[in-house]
């Protein structure tokens, strides 16, 4: 891992709240010009349901998101409909996905992966941010009313486009409580 990268993981575990703000530039303005190229890291606030994109330790953005049915603690294994907690990073990415655009997040960790088979189970996996489903694109952010995925984080499909282009892949995501 580059030192860059490091440097913004540790940084996340410093982050406290995220701006309220959705979907703007988190200084509060809409334009779109406050929005770099690249985010360099991201933090997930589960009980906030918000999730932010950081730029050389700045809040840049803020996008309000669903995630699994079960939301409430960390992912434990296969099934449990929850969304992971921990540092993890983007590891891929998928133009073709059932979800309109998709980045793959690197779960199972070690970590997760010892816990599954400490309880005799397997951890899960294909952890994504995503977009919706062509069946669900019409309700746009009226899906984050409820939360509706196996344990993925999911934003509209016009927020996944601007995600997709913004997130490079080894970019670290946070993901808290």
């Amino acid at each position: 891992m580059s030192l860059t990268l490091f440097a913004s993981a540790v940084a996340l575990t410093f982050v406290s709240s995220p701006p309220p703000d959705s979907t703007r530039a988190a200084s509060g303005g809409s334009s779109r010009a406050a929005v770099p190229a690249a985010a360099d890291s991201l933090v997930v606030e589960k009980g906030r349901r918000q999730l932010v994109l950081f730029y050389r330790g700045e809040a840049v953005r803020t996008y309000y998101i669903a995630l699994g049915r079960s939301p409430i603690g960390d992912k434990r294994h296969i099934g449990d409909n929850r969304t992971p907690e921990g540092l993890f990073f983007i590891e891929g990415r998928n133009p073709n996905s059932r979800y309109h655009l998709s980045l793959r997040i690197s779960y199972p960790d070690s970590a997760h992966r010892a816990r599954a088979a400490r309880l005799g189970t397997l951890p899960g996996g294909d952890i994504m941010i995503h977009g919706l489903p062509d069946e669900q694109a019409g309700l746009g952010p009226a899906h984050r009313d409820f939360d509706w995925t196996n344990g993925c984080i999911a934003v509209t499909n016009r927020e996944i486009e601007v995600l997709y282009r913004l997130i490079r892949d080894g970019t670290p995501i946070q993901i808290k409580p």
